[in-house]
């Protein structure tokens, strides 16, 4: 019985994740909502939700076992965004450090814009655009959290070790990414090639994210602090506090975001290890 569940667990998680990336290209290339008055693509992460409450009732899984406790709730999500803030204070001043060091001081300003790989024009201040933003991306980040970290880890720990359902679903949740680079180039936006290497940089990037935040869910055995931390990359650091310079807006954003995340990743791994040490002992 248990071997069968195992591999209903696995089929589950791959089929999942199948219907949730066809959902996903639907919405980028067909309904394209981002384009619309709503400004960006939730209906497929709503969607996402909703299958991955089916899921849980169909696999007899409670939304507490896959890290969404109600205790700790507040703290978690607070620590998350302590980590984003300062792993973020750190990569924006290697950012405005790069740019003086060119000879191109920058300055901040505060607006939102629609995420693109080729920089957004659109700078919307309004009030109701800041709290779409942040509404938005509670259902992005509790969608993919509960999928890739809270679901997807604990079924593939049904038959294999931590670290490698970490490293599967970090993967799966790379691939999840490379629909916008794809984009680019079917917009004409960018060449083959470099769709091409975004798609490899995007996988590894959202890999390593992926992987940061499953461990976060390993220590705390809750999804709030990851959860914290993915929020404040989706809104504050790529949609509404930017970079702007002379000859641009947010032109080393994803030197930005890179910095932060391997700055975290260490971090992370570090407290990783100390755990399990303390653990042990």
């Amino acid at each position: 019985m248990k071997v069968k569940r195992c591999v209903k667990g696995r089929r589950l998680c791959f089929a999942i994740f199948a219907i949730c990336l066809s959902a996903r290209f639907i919405e980028y290339f067909l309904i394209e909502t981002d384009k619309t008055a709503i400004g960006e693509n939730v209906l497929h992460k709503a969607a996402g939700i909703i299958l991955l409450a089916a899921a849980l009732k169909c696999a007899q899984i409670s939304w507490s076992d896959i890290g969404f406790q109600k205790e700790g709730f507040a703290c978690g999500v607070l620590k998350g965004l302590l980590l984003g803030t300062v792993c973020f204070a750190i990569s924006y001043g290697i950012e405005f450090a790069i740019l003086a060091i060119q000879g191109n001081p920058a300055h901040f300003e505060l607006y939102i814009s629609g995420f693109s790989l080729t920089g957004s024009p659109i700078k919307n201040t309004g009030f109701v655009f800041f709290a779409l933003c942040v509404l938005f991306n509670i259902v992005n980040v509790w969608m993919e959290e509960g999928v890739f970290r809270g679901l997807f880890i604990k079924l593939l720990s049904e038959t294999k070790p931590f670290m490698a359902a970490n490293l599967i679903a970090a993967f799966l949740f790379g691939i999840w990414h490379i629909v916008m680079p794809i984009r680019s180039y079917i917009d004409g936006e960018v060449s083959f090639g470099a769709m091409a290497f975004m798609s490899i940089g995007y996988v590894i990037l959202a890999g390593i994210m992926g992987v940061k935040w499953g461990l976060l869910y390993r220590v705390t055995r809750n999804l709030w602090v990851g959860l914290g931390d993915h929020l404040f990359n989706n809104t504050v650091a790529t949609n509404m506090l930017h970079v702007v310079s002379s000859t641009g807006t947010d032109e080393l954003q994803i030197v930005r975001i890179m910095a932060a995340q391997l700055v975290s990743f260490v971090l992370v791994l570090v407290i990783y290890h100390h755990k399990n040490r303390k653990t042990n002992e």
